[in-house]
């Protein structure tokens, strides 16, 4: 007898119910195994991302203008600009009302922090050789170096988070304030990307549209910046000799006088009579008119020297400084009093550092004479 056949049998008509168990089990699964389905077919839609009307009249106009000007194909400027998206919260920033005027010893505090200085040092010794360097070659000490990209960028680790082709649009094209500058600056930019090989849609920077490590605009980019290892580039953002260099290109072009001081500190006398405009960042007195009134500089000064009363209130009340040329040079960086005794203060910090003293409460604010002076 052959009992092969029946159970071969049975086991074929057991198939089609297994597949039909199968199948009503996958079914009854089936919305606990596909909710993200069902929840995409409902969900809104993002609205899509806003970009500029490349048709507005001013828009048209500066497109024809950078072609015709500065042999740009306009195909190239109208699809850069298309990628360009406005962004409302620059304009807020640059609408917002000024913020009460912190006193000196405040603003200083913000800068002049035990960090910074450790971390400057830090940035010191990291490139000591490229820092001396170039401030034998350019004139500029290494310590007015490192304090101009410790104010703007923190040493470099913080350079910006905006796309600087969406900054420059949105106040070429929605600030009309400043709409003529920064019209002017998008066009630099534009060229500055096609000369440097530089990603128009990558480069980042700040609000306003300042780039690298140490935040040039497009045109000081173009017209100051250096190639300090002679690579073929200018690159602002991670080649150090670059940015160091050009920093020191930047103060020459403006006038830094090699070993001639900066700022130090006045003395008043007694019955010293003057009248101070905290606006004013010209060289509108001498040292000789100044002592004239009563203000004498701390350290000896030849009386022909063009000088600069600067208001450096104290926490224990109002307190001068008497600022020369380098500190006017510092001014073309950041139209701010403030600012540039605020990098000249950082820079005597770290020169203090590096030669083992610990940095004076309220830094002292004339250079070191020559850059060996930090060695």
């Amino acid at each position: 007898m052959d009992l092969r056949r029946p159970r071969l049998e049975a086991s074929g008509r057991r198939r089609p119910l297994r597949a039909l168990l199968l199948a009503l089990l996958l079914f009854a699964l089936l919305p606990v195994l596909t909710p993200s389905f069902a929840a995409r077919k409902h969900a809104p839609k993002a609205p899509p991302t806003p970009h500029f009307d490349i048709k507005r009249p001013e828009i048209r106009e500066f497109m024809a203008h950078a072609a015709r000007s500065d042999g740009l194909k306009l195909r190239e400027v109208r699809r850069l600009l298309s990628k360009a998206v406005p962004q409302p919260k620059i304009i807020d920033a640059m609408n917002r009302p000024a913020e009460k005027v912190s006193p000196w010893y405040e603003y200083r505090a913000r800068f002049l922090t035990e960090q910074r200085i450790r971390e400057g040092t830090d940035f010191w010794n990291a490139h000591r050789e490229a820092l001396e360097r170039i401030a034998g070659q350019r004139g500029v000490p290494p310590e007015y170096l490192a304090a101009i990209v410790g104010i703007e960028t923190y040493y470099g680790r913080i350079t910006g988070s905006y796309r600087v082709l969406d900054s420059l649009a949105t106040l070429a094209f929605d600030y009309p304030p400043r709409a003529v500058f920064f019209r002017s600056e998008l066009e630099q930019f534009m060229l500055l990307a096609h000369e440097e090989k530089i990603d128009p849609l990558k480069a980042m920077g700040s609000y306003a549209g300042a780039m690298g490590v140490p935040q040039f605009m497009p045109s000081n980019y173009r017209r100051l910046a250096i190639d300090g290892n002679a690579d073929g580039r200018r690159d602002l953002w991670t080649d150090w000799d670059d940015v160091l260099a050009s920093v020191a290109n930047y103060f020459r072009e403006y006038g830094w006088q090699t070993g001639a001081p900066v700022i130090v500190p006045a003395i008043l006398d007694p019955e010293a009579s003057f009248q101070i405009d905290t606006a004013n960042l010209s060289l509108n007195e001498t040292v000789d008119s100044l002592n004239a009134k009563g203000v004498r500089v701390a350290q000896p000064i030849a009386g022909s020297t063009p000088a600069l009363l600067v208001s450096a209130e104290e926490q224990t009340g109002p307190a001068y400084r008497v600022a020369f040329a380098n500190f006017t040079v510092i001014t073309r960086y950041n139209r701010s009093a403030r600012y540039a005794m605020a990098v000249s203060d950082l820079a005597q910090a770290l020169a203090a550092r590096m030669q083992g003293a610990p940095p004076a409460p309220t830094a002292a604010s004339s250079i070191s004479p020559t850059p060996a002076a930090a060695q």
